[in-house]
């Protein structure tokens, strides 16, 4: 498996890797949990492709019910249906008929169960939905089947790979936690940031590799209201290659901060609370790597 997540430049350490096999071996989901924009999304889409399995992606927000997730009824088809056989049927085989699996329009929990190949079911975001969701969907993670008061128990042809993810806006409930595999993803250290840089955006130099990783670091640490997670970190070193920064400059690392940024108020807090410190931290880099001539004023 390992090798599956070099080939997809993911970046995972031993026991990160252990916890997703562990959680494969015992057909249980994985909840993976984290601050936002440490990869716990994008290990559910690399997980697929590693396991050659459809990915079915369930988002989840507030107001997240049965007939957004799971199932709703195709009343239009049913109403043809009801047109077209009155005459030649009684009524309640037509009920019979129009009540059917037939007539269901499939949402990405049911299609999940009912597929016969192998998929991946991302429960995206689990905190960003109700706790009624979170109890309606005890049964599935269980005993991987759903009930349809119409139609009745409908269990999983292959049972789906499933993967949850969790930025921790309010606390799941202790009967979603037992019935998973936990798998907690941290904000990568620097040598992990400059090996996902290196893994992603193989064009951006081992100089700039470092002092980006850095820099995100330095962010992290000054304010977690930030928010920068590994997307940013990518996008900011391809802002980098199109500006052609194919060496390391003085100051360069603060003037190119705001590109983390989002919005006002993060282009403020990110000048106001890193330029001090990683202007000294620049200087103090680009003294060491004078002797190679590679700075530019």
């Amino acid at each position: 498996m390992r090798d599956g997540f070099n080939r997809m430049c993911y970046i995972i350490n031993e026991e990160e890797l252990n916890t997703i096999h562990l959680a494969l071996c015992l057909e249980k989901p994985l909840l993976v949990s984290g601050p936002a924009g440490v990869g716990k999304t994008e290990l559910a889409k690399v997980l697929s492709a590693i396991l050659g399995a459809r990915l079915i992606r369930l988002q989840c927000h507030e107001g997240l019910d049965e007939s957004k997730s799971l199932y709703d009824w195709n009343i239009q088809r049913q109403l043809i249906n009801i047109h077209l056989s009155s005459r030649t049927k009684d009524s309640e085989k037509i009920e019979e008929d129009i009540f059917s699996l037939d007539y269901i329009l499939q949402r990405p929990l049911l299609q999940a169960i009912t597929q016969k190949e192998q998929v991946l079911l991302l429960i995206d975001e689990i905190d960003r939905s109700d706790r009624d969701f979170e109890a309606f969907l005890l049964e599935l993670l269980s005993d991987y089947q759903v009930s349809i008061p119409e139609i009745g128990t409908i269990k999983a042809v292959c049972k789906p790979v499933v993967v949850i993810t969790n930025s921790g806006e309010r606390d799941l409930s202790e009967a979603l936690r037992r019935r998973c595999v936990f798998l907690y993803l941290d904000n990568p250290t620097i040598e992990e940031e400059a090996c996902i840089l290196r893994a992603r955006v193989p064009d951006v130099l081992e100089t700039l590799n470092e002092n980006i990783a850095i820099a995100v670091a330095m962010a992290r640490d000054k304010g977690s209201q930030l928010g920068f997670g590994n997307v940013q970190l990518l996008d900011w070193a391809r802002v980098l290659l199109m500006l052609d920064a194919d060496r390391f400059k003085k100051d360069y690392v603060v003037q190119c901060m705001e590109q983390l940024a989002w919005n006002r108020e993060n282009i403020i807090a990110i000048m106001e609370e890193s330029s001090g410190h990683m202007t000294n931290s620049s200087e103090d880099r680009a003294g060491k790597a004078a002797g190679n001539g590679e700075i530019k004023d």
